[in-house]
């Protein structure tokens, strides 16, 4: 059955390039016909994009065309998540757990933290909730989840924030170690500073840890921390992805095929490596599959090539929530 759990209806930072994406994901359902950089295109284009941002990230004509691409993708259940990250509610917990000190990495992320951190949790619940009905209507189950960062000893203060709704699923993620936000291109120097192999130790020490905080159904691109080409020798991995395999096991939580890494950053390889995914079917690790699209015209993107993936492993079935 082709399921999406990984999808996000938007995030910033608010920048010039965040505008271009985003209209091309509306002319990718809503083309127009002027020639590219025809006065009445840009005037056109502006208009969709106007509409779009006075609507704000959690409205119906927006989700609309999610539900539109999932139909032509064929898929059956969605999971729609925002990163804790953009509530305000949060923000005690990113800022007691991030390096917002004032070196040049503490301001850029707390610069960051500001551009993304602008909803409140509330209205992203209560919005997926009364769209629910219209894509049972279409045939799609469409389900409410949230992403959340794990940072080491966190455990009881991220069970707190998560105890104020009722998800349909939680999904763990680390996005990172010593309060670096690895996956930032305005940080990604700091790998340099860095003995790989130590790095890999401490991220996968972290993952280990969310696993068994038992807080998640499933936890979200395991090896996320090769975004920008930046791995040992893989050789040298296989004792962590034994290790975060056992640790899936034994707390009966799911993992993914996530391939965000692989269409949208450098590394141009799916979550997991084809030798980490080998070792976790190996072990009877339960998947999920996952787009962990931004934009619209993402949703589903390789849902099949990874459930066919999968299959080539043996595996059968995948865990919806």
């Amino acid at each position: 059955m082709p399921v999406d759990y990984h999808v996000h209806l938007e995030e910033g930072p608010y920048s010039f390039r965040w505008l271009e994406r985003t209209s091309r994901a509306l002319q990718h359902f809503h083309p127009v016909n002027e020639g590219v950089h025809h006065r009445n295109w840009i005037l056109e284009s502006y208009h969709l994009l106007s509409e779009r941002l006075e609507a704000g990230p959690y409205s119906s004509k927006w989700l609309d065309l999610y539900l539109q691409k999932a139909k032509e993708r064929n898929l059956k259940e969605v999971g729609i998540v925002d990163h804790l990250y953009r509530f305000t509610e949060t923000r005690a917990y990113f800022e007691n757990y991030m390096d917002i000190s004032e070196s040049d990495l503490g301001r850029k992320q707390y610069r960051w933290l500001e551009q993304v951190m602008t909803e409140r949790m509330d209205d992203f619940v209560d919005f997926i909730e009364r769209q629910k009905s219209k894509w049972s209507d279409h045939g799609i189950q469409l389900k409410l989840g949230v992403e959340a960062d794990y940072f080491p000893g966190s455990r009881d203060r991220l069970k707190e924030l998560l105890s104020n709704h009722n998800w349909d699923y939680v999904i763990g993620s680390v996005h990172f170690v010593d309060g670096w936000g690895f996956d930032n291109p305005e940080a990604m120097e700091r790998f340099h500073e860095y003995d790989l192999q130590e790095l890999y130790g401490r991220f996968f020490h972290i993952v280990e840890e969310a696993i068994r905080s038992e807080l998640f159904d499933f936890v979200a691109h395991l090896d996320n921390l090769k975004v920008f080409n930046f791995r040992p020798d893989e050789e040298n991995l296989l004792p962590h992805y034994q290790k975060i395999a056992r640790a899936l096991v034994e707390t009966n939580t799911a993992t993914e095929v996530n391939a965000g890494l692989f269409y949208r950053y450098p590394i141009k390889e799916m979550c997991p490596s084809p030798r980490f995914l080998k070792v976790l079917a190996d072990a009877g690790v339960r998947f999920t599959t996952s787009s962990d699209s931004h934009y619209p015209d993402d949703i589903g993107l390789y849902v099949e090539e990874n459930t066919e993936r999968l299959r080539s492993h043996g595996i059968s079935e995948v865990a919806t929530f």
